[in-house]
C-alpha cells in the first residue's frame, strides 16, 4: 500500500513517520521517501489507522491511488 504524506520537509520528519510506522501492528516492512513524499507499506495493517496516526504528527496523509 502507498500512503501519500504532505508536509514532510526534512530528515527529522521522515524519522518521525518511520517511528510511528514501526509501532503499528500488521506492518511487516515500510519505506518512507522524503523526496517523493510517500510511504510504501507491506503487511496487513488498517489503512485508516495508519493515516490517522500520521496525521496526528501534523502531516496530511492520504491513501495513494
Amino acid at each position: 500500500m502507498k500512503i501519500k504524506i504532505e508536509g514532510m520537509s526534512c530528515h527529522h520528519c521522515k524519522m518521525a513517520v518511520e517511528k510511528t510506522l514501526a509501532r503499528i501492528k500488521g506492518i511487516t516492512s515500510y519505506t518512507v521517501n522524503l523526496d517523493q513524499g510517500d510511504a510504501m507499506i507491506e503487511g496487513n495493517p488498517d489503512p485508516e489507522f495508519i493515516i490517522a496516526e500520521i496525521n496526528k504528527l501534523g502531516y496530511r496523509a492520504t491513501l495513494a491511488e
